[in-house]
């Protein structure tokens, strides 16, 4: 028996999913999908014994999927499988296969004899096959049609454009309802725009009611529940907050800005192309700036500072970081203020990683830095209540999910996100870039919830 009861929307979706042989969860992160698959394969492993395939980024193989199985599902075996355990792992007897998503290169590679066992396909966070012409998304479109039931899961399925959402939707029925041919879809929902002098210069956006024009195609297979409308807990607060450089900050970054070379104490740096501009821009403006791929000269570390001063006044919180530069800088800092923390990014193990996910919920830790890459998606941290970015993303979806690690089922506080901003920096175009993809975003999740 399950070790707690279900909730009424994840009872919705388990009799929505159950006999679909192609479904998507849309639902928000933090309100159950994996629990919900969880039920819904426990009993065709019962009807018909044959076994589950899910796909899944790599730092949820175990912290989500196997966990939650050995805590919902006891009875059903499980196995992880790694690059290195791969072949050894699906050699195993298991009624669930649980590998990350590059490993359909190599799941592509195996006999059609191989998926004979399985009944099930489910892609954990399928925005990891949104790029149709990507290898894995190839692989995993030969793949699906060997399954006889197919499910997608995506809180966030379309962060960038509307075109996210075509191929997602096409793992699970060929073209069925959004086409067969990409191009095709794509000038059906969005237009072009001339993005510079050259002709091949063009920049693809969504047109006005594409959202719902989408949803209405795909509402038969799509389940969808909104956070808020699920489970009651205190609200999230998210608010930018500005960070002024000082004269000597400001002037190397506008160096930058205007001749693409920063003078600075420890050396010059310049940038090639108006898009290593950009990237130096940020960087500058978050405290340093890269000489090359391992070498750094930080330019102010106010900013840093600064968000020791916000940790200060909080008992637990998260920080995400995005460069090297920023966690060992935040490290540093830390640590001449006497805060105890824990580092999750991709030089931490999967051990080390699952301690320090224990510790910082049994409240040992102040703050967790991390990495989006590496703790963005399936990981409960309700024992803080604040996140902090150091600088904002480009990638709407680690945003979003970023933000769900604290604001989540078992939250009892009221959380707040902030955002760091340079004043009159780049910081704020990303920011803008940011917040109008999120509109986006939530139109088609809106038109979806009320489509289902």
């Amino acid at each position: 028996m399950s070790s707690s009861p279900l909730f009424q929307h994840q009872q919705q979706s388990i009799d929505f999913l159950r006999g679909k042989p192609a479904a998507f969860d849309a639902s928000d992160p933090g309100t159950g999908k994996t629990r919900v698959a969880i039920e819904v394969v426990r009993a065709r492993v019962r009807a018909d014994g044959r076994a589950i395939l899910v796909t899944a980024p790599k730092s949820l193989l175990r912290s989500a999927w196997r966990d939650d199985i050995l805590k919902f599902a006891p009875e059903l075996v499980v196995s992880c499988a790694y690059a290195e355990n791969r072949a050894q792992a699906f050699a195993e007897p298991a009624d669930v296969y649980v590998t990350n998503t590059d490993a359909v290169n190599w799941l592509v590679q195996q006999p059609k004899k191989f998926f004979k066992r399985f009944s099930t396909l489910i892609n954990d966070e399928s925005g990891a096959y949104k790029h149709h012409t990507s290898r894995r998304s190839k692989a995993i479109r030969t793949l699906a049609p060997l399954f006889e039931f197919k499910e997608n899961m995506n809180g966030t399925v379309n962060p960038n454009t509307i075109l996210d959402a075509w191929h997602q939707y096409f793992i699970l029925d060929g073209g069925q309802r959004l086409g067969k041919s990409f191009f095709h879809f794509r000038n059906s929902v969005c237009k072009p725009e001339q993005a510079g002098p050259r002709p091949e210069m063009v920049r693809w956006t969504d047109i006005e009611g594409a959202e719902a024009v989408v949803a209405s195609l795909v509402r038969d297979i799509t389940i969808r529940h909104k956070f808020e409308d699920c489970l009651d807990i205190p609200p999230n607060h998210e608010y930018a907050l500005k960070f002024v450089m000082r004269p000597k900050h400001e002037k190397v970054y506008r160096q930058m800005q205007h001749a693409a070379i920063a003078s600075l104490e420890t050396g010059n740096v310049t940038a090639i192309n108006a898009a290593a501009v950009s990237t130096k821009l940020l960087q500058i403006a978050s405290g340093a700036v890269y000489q090359d791929e391992f070498t750094y000269h930080i330019v102010d570390e106010d900013r840093n500072e600064m968000i020791m001063d916000l940790l200060e006044e909080r008992k637990h919180s998260i920080v995400f970081f995005l460069w090297k530069h920023t966690k060992e800088q935040l490290i540093a800092a830390a640590k001449r203020r006497g805060f105890t923390y824990c580092i999750l990014d991709g030089d931490v193990s999967d051990t080390q990683r699952t301690e320090a996910v224990r510790l910082f919920e049994a409240g040992f830790y102040k703050v967790l830095f991390a990495h989006p890459q590496s703790a963005a998606h399936g990981l409960t941290l309700v024992r803080a209540t604040t996140t902090i970015w150091a600088s904002p993303p480009w990638n709407l979806e680690h945003f979003v999910q970023g933000n769900r690690r604290i604001y989540r089922a078992g939250q009892t506080q009221k959380t707040e996100t902030i955002v760091i901003l340079a004043e009159g920096t780049l910081d704020e175009k990303v920011f803008a870039a940011l917040s109008a993809k999120k509109i986006r975003m939530t139109n088609l999740l809106e038109e979806l919830k009320a489509a289902a």
